[in-house]
């Protein structure tokens, strides 16, 4: 059941991307950039033809066929994983809705859409940019929170 559930806020995921990011072609790209905290955050409409930090340009099609692997082993641990908790669920909804938000502009428009542009970060992102990152951070952190267990649990068998 809990495979389900997480791929419903999956899909729920990848529509709020793609709203958002139609609602960004409405509103910003005529205007390009708004402030909203000057100085610290602003709204700024980019097309991003590479990855992360801007790597990779011009080759949507290679970073596409790479996302779409992860998104298929990030669905197979989905259903596969015998010791998921709300940590490794979360983190596995978030990686695999902000993966394919992002697939789908690369496929649909040949780049994605950037926007949310904090000043002191010299990279602009979008929603599913952010949803990526949290999942792997919660990933990690239930990698290792696992691991601690694991560890306690033999020093303890041992003692």
């Amino acid at each position: 059941m809990m495979p389900i559930l997480a791929l419903i806020f999956v899909a729920a995921e990848v529509a709020a991307d793609q709203i958002i990011k139609q609602l960004v072609i409405q509103f910003l790209l005529p205007v390009g950039t708004r402030t909203l905290i000057p100085g610290f955050l602003s709204l700024d409409y980019l097309e991003n033809r590479g990855a992360a930090f801007g790597i990779f340009q011009n080759c949507q099609w290679l970073i596409a066929l790479i996302t779409a692997v992860i998104c298929v082993v990030i669905t197979l641990v989905l259903f596969r994983y015998q010791h998921h908790n709300m940590l490794s669920w979360v983190a596995c909804t978030l990686i695999l809705g902000g993966g394919i938000g992002n697939i789908i502009d690369r496929v649909v428009r040949g780049y994605v859409i950037d926007f949310i542009h904090f000043h002191f970060f010299p990279y602009i992102f979008n929603f599913a940019d952010i949803c990526v990152v949290i999942g792997v951070i919660l990933l990690v952190l239930h990698l290792f929170l696992s691991d601690c267990a694991e560890e306690k649990k033999a020093e303890e068998k041992n003692a």
